[in-house]
């Protein structure tokens, strides 16, 4: 998911993804319910996981550019996080189902059309290496773009797990292939909902965030000149890669022009080191006298 979601300009590749995606998502289930391939409707289900996370980093994308309001400080960027944890929640289901369908067929097996199950999966392969080659360019430049280019490159892997699978049954008529790789797939799924859902829980909590080492930034900053020490440091998350800080900054009695100079300093260094460009900062004197009236 999520995490890897930010803004970006250009919204294009991300459109065109999306509604390969989808398209290939509808595809599959007609598909799998014709041929009666479990695998084939877990790939599906798999083509819904990233549906819905190349919508979320659209919907990121698109609500990064509106700008914050006098109640919405912050702007709109947590309904990414409230759309991604709903979005775990329906795919743990899916995913619960489909290992529940897998069992059952393997229990008692379904016969299975391998010829359109392989038709279906080669093209399911075609449309998402498509895909793959939209977002390829604008992965290597953005991290919400990089975000939907592996979700699509995971729909390619499994997209050859189920043209195995047609490839099998055309050949050895062994049908219990179709519930095993359902079942593989619904792993696939469990583990990207479940991400998704815990990250979510811990943006929404405020947690601080994984990819930085809050001991690490501290330590950045007590370098820059006129600093003598840190603490009460706080570092939280927005949205997916937007990072909010707040921190006591103990420094030497000093003019308020060098105090300035610092702050300067230390949001260059908060946002070159660590992508952090939202900050609040509490000066605190070391020397200064506290006088009472």
């Amino acid at each position: 998911m999520a995490r890897i979601c930010f803004s970006v300009t250009d919204k294009k590749p991300l459109v065109i993804a999306l509604s390969l995606t989808f398209l290939m998502m509808i595809i599959e289930v007609i598909g799998g319910i014709l041929s009666g391939s479990l695998a084939l409707l877990s790939d599906a289900g798999h083509m819904l996981t990233d549906t819905m996370a190349l919508s979320i980093c659209l919907l990121a994308a698109v609500f990064a550019s509106r700008p914050a309001t006098k109640n919405k400080t912050y702007g709109f960027y947590r309904l990414e996080i409230l759309s991604a944890l709903f979005n775990g929640a329906i795919l743990m289901l899916i995913a619960i189902y489909i290992f529940y369908t897998a069992i059952r067929r393997i229990i008692d097996p379904v016969e299975v059309s391998g010829g359109l199950m392989l038709i279906v999966a080669i093209a399911g392969l075609a449309i998402n290496l498509a895909g793959a080659f939209v977002l390829h360019r604008g992965s290597k430049e953005n991290l919400n773009v990089k975000g939907a280019f592996l979700h699509v490159v995971s729909d390619a892997v499994s997209s050859v797990g189920v043209v195995v699978g047609g490839l099998i049954i055309i050949s050895t008529g062994w049908y219990l292939i179709d519930p095993i790789l359902g079942i593989l797939i619904g792993v696939l799924i469990l583990r990207g909902a479940l991400s998704l859902v815990f990250e979510s829980v811990n943006i929404l909590l405020e947690a601080a965030p994984k990819e930085l080492d809050i001991e690490a930034v501290g330590s950045a900053i007590k370098k820059i000149k006129g600093i003598i020490d840190v603490h009460d440091i706080h570092i939280w998350t927005i949205s997916s890669g937007n990072y909010a800080f707040s921190t006591h900054i103990k420094v030497d009695d000093i003019l308020i022009s060098k105090s300035d100079a610092i702050v300067a300093e230390i949001n260059r260094l908060l946002k070159d080191r660590f992508g952090i460009v939202h900050t609040t900062l509490q000066f605190e004197c070391e020397t200064c006298a506290v006088h009472e009236h």
